[in-house]
């Protein structure tokens, strides 16, 4: 007989690296279910992922909603969690301390509180994987509070790895990605900032959706693989940032 179909849960997969996450996971067999926090952007998502993919509206930063949501599913399998929150990007100086706990509450908090609720649903020796970003690591110059935020995500995989086992516990650190988080960017800007990293990059340019998706996609199926922050950053991070 067949196995059973795994069920991967991804939570803010309705655009960006989370909806190319739920269409790899749709490629290679298993159900999606993906939340996001905005109805009109879910729908679309839904529709385009068509049949085995459900979804909800979903808020990772209310507590309570986010249990509920879990507690509603059944068994599951994998978990990515790949909310994020505002930039809080700048010169350290001047960085805006309410920048900077917005930033917390929308990547380290929801992260945390996703991947605690994600704990009644999973199935033993299932997956959480958090998508964090190679800021933690690559000592640019004006993204301290994003190097912060997401170090501190980082900081939680090997020892969620340890406490959870055998639920395998990952994340990927993305570069820069072409995704809508740039869309805080003026056209010009993004388009700047985009040439600079491809020219800094080994790989000659800036990261796809897909490209982090298959990195996820790894290692939700890689059952050797736990306490692990995968770089996928096209060897930006080979390079020391120009100060």
């Amino acid at each position: 007989m067949p196995e059973p179909t795994q069920c991967v849960v991804v939570i803010g997969g309705t655009s960006g690296i989370g909806l190319a996450t739920a269409e790899e996971q749709l490629r290679a067999g298993r159900r999606v279910v993906v939340t996001g926090r905005d109805k009109a952007r879910l729908d679309a998502a839904l529709a385009r992922l068509g049949e085995g993919a459900t979804g909800a509206a979903l808020d990772a930063l209310d507590e309570a909603a986010t249990h509920e949501f879990f507690e509603g599913l059944g068994e599951i399998d994998h978990v990515v969690v790949a909310v994020t929150g505002s930039t809080a990007a700048g010169p350290f100086g001047a960085l805006p301390i309410a920048d900077l706990r917005a930033a917390a509450e929308g990547k380290l908090v929801a992260q945390t509180i996703a991947a605690q609720a994600a704990l009644k649903a999973l199935c033993p020796g299932g997956s959480i994987t958090f998508v964090t970003a190679g800021s933690s690591g690559a000592a640019r110059p004006g993204t301290a509070g994003l190097a912060a935020v997401n170090a501190a995500v980082e900081a939680m995989v090997p020892v969620l790895a340890v406490e959870l086992a055998p639920t395998r516990v990952n994340a990927v650190s993305p570069g820069i990605i072409e995704t809508p988080w740039w869309d805080w960017m003026d056209d010009e800007t993004r388009r700047r900032t985009f040439e600079d990293y491809a020219r800094s990059a080994p790989a000659g340019r800036v990261g796809r959706p897909e490209d982090i998706a298959g990195a996820i996609g790894y290692l939700i199926g890689a059952t050797f693989t736990t306490g692990v922050v995968l770089s996928v950053d096209g060897g930006s991070r080979l390079r020391p940032a120009a100060l």
